[in-house]
């Protein structure tokens, strides 16, 4: 995407420059005006790049965070099943909710979509919800809240959350920074003359519910 939007840039600047190649021998001033005024927006550009560029980032750290929640929810239900044979209504939940939360993958274009978006962030909220669920039912459960593996995996799983949190409020600050850019006149007017390679991003929230990270307690 970057190397395809430096292109654009690259194309536009050499336009600018044969225009005005074409007029310097008859009017010289002109082709420092048009210098002058091509700077502030390469400028603009770089600063949509690096804006854009800083948004996958965080989007990357996000995307690694919920990975993280992915790859414990079978140790859990392992060790859930285990001891509480009982809840195979709760575990087989969890498990549904977690294929269904992997299966959404979202590109750098759909984070501009609010539909692809807010379908992720409901199959979020459902894994999480039923992971709660979860750790609420071992209650009834002497031996399992006294197993050494449930407790460090409820541990992980909340310090998890706690960084899946974090995440997305530093993925939603640099949306809110490029955005902001983007939305400035000359964010605008560099948008149209590349070509519009820049789409505001949709924020990453949750739902009400799904705010606080799950209770662990021994």
């Amino acid at each position: 995407m970057l190397r395809a939007m430096n292109t654009t840039l690259r194309g536009v600047v050499a336009r600018v420059a044969l225009v005005a190649a074409s007029v310097a021998p008859a009017v010289p001033v002109a082709l420092v005006v048009t210098s002058a005024a091509a700077l502030p927006g390469c400028q603009k550009y770089d600063q949509l790049i690096e804006a854009d560029a800083t948004a996958d980032q965080k989007w990357a750290n996000v995307e690694a965070q919920l990975q993280r929640r992915y790859d414990l929810v079978p140790n859990l239900v392992a060790t859930v099943k285990a001891s509480a044979k009982h809840e195979e209504t709760t575990l087989t939940k969890v498990m549904e909710a977690r294929a269904a939360a992997t299966q959404i993958k979202l590109s750098a274009d759909d984070l501009s979509d609010p539909a692809k978006v807010a379908a992720f962030q409901k199959a979020q909220d459902q894994l999480k919800g039923s992971l709660s669920r979860l750790l609420v039912a071992q209650e009834a459960y002497p031996e399992l809240k006294a197993s050494a593996g449930f407790r460090d995996l409820q541990t992980q799983l909340e310090g998890t959350e706690n960084r899946i949190l974090r995440a997305r409020e530093e993925y939603n600050a640099a949306v809110k920074t490029f955005n902001a850019e983007l939305g400035k006149v000359g964010g605008q007017v560099v948008n149209k003359v590349t070509g519009k390679p820049f789409k505001a991003r949709v924020y990453f929230t949750a739902s009400t519910e799904a705010q606080a990270a799950p209770k662990v307690s021994f």
